[in-house]
């Protein structure tokens, strides 16, 4: 199956995955202008009236770019939702993206059919995103345009399964668009996604070492200097298995290879020195061996777009 058009003016396969705290405008407007997809959790944006504004300035600046560059329009942005029950501003998310029409709609932590239509009466699409093949099932059963799948290896809240395993089995019964996410840094990763039978890359760590995202540069520099050997998989966090920079859980006055198991508190978790997760506990994936300098997002989807030509080259010689 064919991707739907909306994706047509993608310039490299890849959606930049939505980052907690990190992404904001200024980095989904170079992602989109770059030609990926640029995304953003709609609960970065604070008070609930800064996601009007935010959007609001998505719009326009790109709306401007495609005017001044018809030959390399910019790609769609995608605005992603936690459905959980937790999340009490969901429903005002929802009605400030239908306001602005948002082209894709990232869903997770909870399929709703409503959802779906809603998004869908809008002309947007929705893709959600599944640790394995069971929700996955669900989410397409309740309208779900296209899949996410997080394999092992991803940052931040990571599935377990081999990227292999989890995209064969869901390409058994769907056809529709599929993103692979899970330790992709490179243009022969987002390749690779592809032979395996993905449609997209979703790439997050990579992007967190870029000028524009909303990092601290401890943060940034530790995407650079690290390697898959510094991911720590923990669940003490949020309560949910994660991927996280072993630095970071140190500097939080832990130890990174003796964490206990979680607890009812861990959605609440605060170390001894004060430290809280995503604030100051880091999210990474384990390809940021691949990220050896902060740069502009350009640069970064510069180097995805040379490594990726590369890659089918040779294995077209």
């Amino acid at each position: 199956m064919s991707l739907p058009a909306i994706f047509d003016t993608l310039r490299l396969p890849v959606i930049g995955a939505p980052l907690f705290i990190i992404s904001h405008p200024a980095l989904v407007i170079a992602q989109c202008k770059a030609g990926v997809v640029g995304s953003f959790p709609a609960l970065n944006a604070r008070p609930q009236s800064q996601l009007d504004e935010w959007i609001h300035q998505i719009t326009e600046e790109l709306a401007a770019w495609d005017r001044a560059n018809p030959a390399t329009p910019a790609a769609p942005f995608a605005v992603n939702q936690i459905v959980h029950r937790s999340n009490d501003r969901l429903e005002d998310d929802i009605a400030t993206c239908a306001k602005w029409k948002v082209p894709i709609t990232i869903t997770s932590l909870g399929a709703r059919e409503d959802l779906n239509q809603a998004v869908h009466a809008w002309g947007g699409i929705t893709l959600h995103d599944i640790i394995d093949d069971r929700f996955a099932r669900k989410a397409v059963e309740k309208g779900a345009d296209g899949l996410i799948a997080v394999a092992a290896g991803a940052g931040g809240h990571a599935g377990k399964w081999s990227p292999f395993a989890l995209v064969q089995e869901i390409r058994e019964w769907f056809d529709g668009p599929l993103a692979l996410s899970g330790a992709i840094a490179t243009g022969g990763a987002v390749l690779a996604a592809q032979a395996m039978g993905a449609d997209l890359a979703y790439i997050g760590s990579p992007f967190i070492a870029t000028a524009e995202a909303r990092a601290e540069d401890d943060y940034k520099q530790g995407i650079v200097e690290g390697a898959a050997g510094d991911i720590v998989n923990s669940n003490l966090f949020t309560g949910i298995n994660g991927n996280y920079l072993r630095g970071s859980i140190a500097a939080a006055g832990l130890d990174p290879d003796n964490l206990p198991q979680a607890g009812p508190e861990a959605m609440n978790f605060q170390s001894a020195t004060g430290a809280k997760a995503w604030r100051d506990i880091w999210g990474s994936g384990q390809g940021i061996g691949a990220i050896k300098q902060v740069v502009p997002t350009a640069e970064m989807v510069a180097r995805l777009t040379s490594e990726y030509e590369a890659a089918k080259a040779r294995i077209a010689a």
